[in-house]
């Protein structure tokens, strides 16, 4: 970001949607997808969060949870509308088609959250553990989360040659170039964000790598204080116990860096910027289109967005 006094900094943050973008503001959402016909249909509604976000919003590291919980619902539903509008669901579901599916959705959750606790927990645990012992349990916790950093890395890096999931990245550029533009207080055309760079601290993908490099420490911390003495499964389950810590935390990150333009906040941006590479692509002008038509709607005329 550039050191021009000029430059603001916005709290209105986007997701890539399929065929479109969703840009959320302090008062208003908005929606830019486009249809079958290539029209961009937008849609926008007033900014809701959850009651209990809004209760907390102000306690550091405890608002990071619910503020994590809220914009994953937000997403979620922005990501199954925008599939509506680009046709992908050209059929209206039945009862008990909606009544299969929520049964299939709950027995995927938890599949996935079984996976998850596996692969991204277990699994690198034990390798670290057998290959480290108990005496470098500070390498040993590394090692761990360098593991989780590269099943992530990998796995972005795979979809990432899916066409679909390809579009998805570019779109994810569109909302990042245009909110820089936005912040340099330039008009918003497509040649203006054409121009900007693709990549972002506020985004979620740093977000994610912020919470491994967060949980090493964490594992670290947990080693000493038990003198690494806990059983594997007690130790994983402690670990998860934690998780809220280590959203907390990586919330709080995010945000420093989202406010600010320093040395400190380029360090901590920096990989999650480098895993930006994979992550987001340079999008086409139809895609900077949408991502504009969705910046518009929830700019604020108060000005209640900047820091």
């Amino acid at each position: 970001m550039s050191n021009n006094k000029s430059c603001k900094r916005t709290s209105i943050g986007g997701q890539a949607l399929i065929e479109g973008i969703m840009m959320r503001g302090p008062e208003k959402t908005a929606m830019a997808v486009r249809n079958p016909a290539g029209e961009i249909v937008i849609e926008e509604y007033q900014t809701k969060a959850s009651k209990v976000f809004n209760k907390v919003k102000k306690i550091p590291f405890v608002r990071g949870l619910f503020g994590f919980a809220d914009s994953l619902i937000t997403g979620y539903k922005s990501l199954m509308r925008s599939a509506e509008i680009a046709g992908l669901d050209d059929e209206e579901p039945t009862k008990k088609d909606k009544a299969v599916f929520s049964v299939a959705m709950v027995i995927a959750i938890i599949i996935g959250v079984a996976l998850a606790i596996g692969l991204f927990m277990y699994v690198p645990s034990l390798i670290a553990k057998l290959v480290f012992g108990e005496e470098h349990f500070i390498l040993a916790s590394v090692v761990e989360g360098l593991i989780k950093i590269a099943l992530i890395v990998g796995y972005m890096f795979v979809i990432s040659f899916m066409k679909d999931i390809h579009r998805v990245f570019m779109y994810h550029g569109a909302e990042h170039k245009t909110i820089a533009c936005y912040e340099k207080n330039l008009p918003l055309t497509v040649e203006n964000v054409r121009e900007q760079r693709r990549f972002h601290p506020r985004c979620g993908t740093s977000f994610i790598i912020l919470m491994m490099l967060v949980s090493i420490f964490v594992s670290i911390i947990v080693k000493a204080v038990a003198q690494n003495a806990l059983a594997l499964p007690i130790y994983v389950a402690i670990r998860i116990l934690l998780l809220p810590l280590v959203v907390g935390c990586g919330y709080e990150l995010i945000k420093f860096a989202g406010r600010h333009d320093n040395l400190i906040s380029k360090i901590i941006s920096a990989p999650g910027v480098w895993l930006q590479h994979i992550t987001t692509k340079e999008p086409d002008d139809s895609m900077i289109e949408c991502a504009i038509a969705a910046m518009k709607r929830v700019i604020p005329d108060d000005g209640s967005d900047t820091w």
